[in-house]
């Protein structure tokens, strides 16, 4: 360990491994069973414990990582959280850890979590997740590979958000959002394709294009929908992103919310993807 770069007002825990490159600020707390490894940078006052900290992951002033979780069962069992590589964990941002022997909370790497982000117990990010200002996701939730949630949006315990979805700012769900959508509103609910994310991911154009097809057949209210995931598999079988939007829905289990009122929220965005 490189005490140069440790503020000689930290508290690092004994137990605590630290890469010798890592740069700890000014009253931070580094407490027990915490690995950060090669290239961190952690900001002043930040408070780390029982967690895994992967490389060249930033951690700004504030950022609480490895707290207890906030759920009323928790009895003191050995738990952690596990964040990934090339992570940036911004101001006052909060990752609680597990809830049940064993278990973590995990935030796959290239995560950013902006300023007041909230990861709850028992939570999985995959890579390439963003939540921006104030998102809060509650215990047991699950992030898919590349979605971005928005700022001030809110997730109800084990809900799913599916691959490149991008949600809304001030949006809350309380059930699954179906991957490669745009969604928003209260209730959170598709208004069409996440086109540019999907192009920015490299997705193919005949890939997106079937991917809008689908989740408007999803949605018409003609078909109920297990009538629209026969119709998706057949016209577009073998497609593996159809195939994980398919696998997605049959496999809620708190059901996915794909229709609304027009009063409510506008129509269906027509315009698909163009490019």
């Amino acid at each position: 360990m490189n005490s140069s770069k440790i503020h000689p007002s930290a508290i690092i825990d004994k137990s605590a491994k630290i890469a010798p490159d890592v740069e700890i600020g000014a009253y931070t707390i580094i407490g027990p069973e915490t690995v950060i490894e090669e290239g961190c940078k952690i900001g002043e006052s930040a408070n780390i414990q029982f967690s895994h900290i992967g490389k060249n992951t930033k951690i700004s002033p504030f950022a609480s990582i490895g707290g207890e979780p906030q759920d009323l069962g928790y009895k003191g069992e050995k738990t952690g959280v596990i964040i990934g590589e090339n992570c940036w964990i911004r101001e006052f941002a909060t990752v609680n850890r597990a809830s049940g022997e064993g278990s973590n909370t995990i935030v796959g790497n290239n995560c950013m979590l902006m300023a007041y982000t909230h990861v709850a117990h028992n939570c999985i990010l995959e890579d390439n997740v963003i939540m921006a200002n104030a998102a809060t996701i509650g215990g047991h939730c699950r992030v898919g590979f590349g979605a971005f949630l928005g700022g001030m949006s809110v997730f109800h315990q084990h809900v799913r958000i599916g691959e490149m979805a991008i949600i809304s700012g001030a949006s809350a769900a309380r059930a699954d959002i179906i991957p490669y959508c745009k969604a928003e509103g209260i209730p959170c609910l598709p208004i069409g394709l996440n086109a540019i994310g999907l192009r920015r991911k490299n997705v193919d154009k005949e890939s997106r294009d079937a991917i809008h097809k689908a989740i408007r057949l999803l949605r018409n209210e003609q078909y109920n929908t297990s009538q629209a995931l026969e119709l998706i598999e057949k016209e577009f079988k073998g497609n593996k992103y159809i195939d994980n939007l398919v696998d997605f829905v049959k496999s809620s289990k708190r059901g996915c919310t794909l229709r609304f009122k027009a009063a409510y929220h506008g129509q269906m965005e027509e315009d698909g993807d163009d490019n």
